[in-house]
């Protein structure tokens, strides 16, 4: 098969289509004919040579695809040959053919088309085990998410307030802001010309959040814990803009207000089952019913990552960019 195959750590152009060698599925593995794959923020770093992937993951990027079942490993029984499905990855998405443990699987919705739903399965499982396996968002609660108009961004917008939940969202554009109100955003913060902790206070009555999703890191720290409400829950899963931060503990303890911090990727295999599981029980209907919707910036063919790449880098899409293998 090909794959996208980083030659060394650098910029874009260091991502080459080759041929390699192909997967093959193992005990409780099914393999994947490649329709379409997500790009995501860590394929980047990968890229860059900062986020190695996991022991025994493919090294190819690519941590969510989309496509059919083309053969099945010992142990796998709920799918077979011929399912169109997505699916959470620990990498290799960047090819025509993966590999990949059976509870890492969601069966396409009818609603989405193959290759948008590719656009689901890293999103989805970010989102839905961080705000609400995680912090807890409940109806009536305010979340701040950062970062509105990125794939996770669109994602937490649309699910927070199908729960619910008064959403309010950061972007850098009057343009990005106008798409996060059309997915149901109540609140927008453009932080390239507002304070968030000040704007946020002002549209909740001097509140505050009562749940942050990061993406952001260290340079929003202090800003964030000024931002929570009595009793919020922050967490972050992106460190965009630095990893090192001063907490002040004070304000927290006054606050009773709790930070967290996760990953995906690297979690074993049960657990990633665990969260896959509880997005087939929770958001996949929301899907099936178009309350949740692909939000798709760009498809570009497989070949061309270099190019989705500068895409993402120059920060000015809204929603996922997707790599189609065929």
């Amino acid at each position: 098969m090909h794959a996208v195959v980083i030659t060394e750590p650098g910029g874009p152009d260091v991502l080459q289509w080759a041929e390699v060698a192909d997967p093959v599925p193992g005990t409780g593995e099914v393999l994947i004919d490649v329709t379409a794959a997500g790009v995501n923020r860590a394929d980047l770093m990968q890229r860059q040579g900062f986020y190695p992937p996991p022991a025994g993951a493919p090294p190819y990027p690519g941590l969510e695809c989309s496509g059919t079942i083309t053969a099945t490993g010992p142990g796998v029984t709920a799918y077979k040959e011929g399912d169109e499905v997505c699916a959470l990855l620990a990498g290799g998405g960047y090819a025509e053919k993966v590999a990949v443990p059976e509870g890492q699987l969601l069966p396409k919705p009818g609603s989405v088309t193959l290759a948008e739903a590719a656009s689901f399965p890293e999103t989805a499982c970010t989102v839905h085990s961080n705000v609400f396996m995680l912090a807890g968002l409940k109806p009536g609660e305010t979340i701040l998410i950062h970062g509105g108009g990125s794939g996770i961004g669109t994602m937490a917008i649309q699910l927070a307030k199908n729960a619910g939940a008064t959403v309010a969202v950061t972007a850098g554009s009057s343009e990005k802001l106008a798409a996060c109100r059309d997915l149901g955003a109540d609140i927008g913060i453009n932080y390239r010309e507002e304070d968030f902790p000040a704007a946020i206070k002002e549209a909740t009555n001097g509140r505050g959040a009562d749940v942050i999703l990061d993406i952001i890191g260290a340079s929003y720290l202090a800003g964030n814990v000024d931002s929570l409400a009595t009793g919020g829950r922050m967490v972050t899963i992106g460190l965009q803009k630095g990893r090192k931060g001063e907490l002040d503990m004070g304000k927290l303890l006054a606050k009773r207000a709790t930070i967290a911090a996760t990953t995906l990727r690297a979690r074993p295999n049960e657990q990633k089952a665990e969260i896959v599981r509880s997005v087939a029980e929770h958001v996949w209907p929301l899907v099936e019913d178009r309350r949740i919707t692909p939000v798709i910036h760009r498809e570009l063919p497989i070949s061309d990552a270099a190019e989705a790449h500068r895409i993402m880098e120059a920060s000015a899409h809204t929603g996922k960019i997707l790599l189609r293998a065929r």
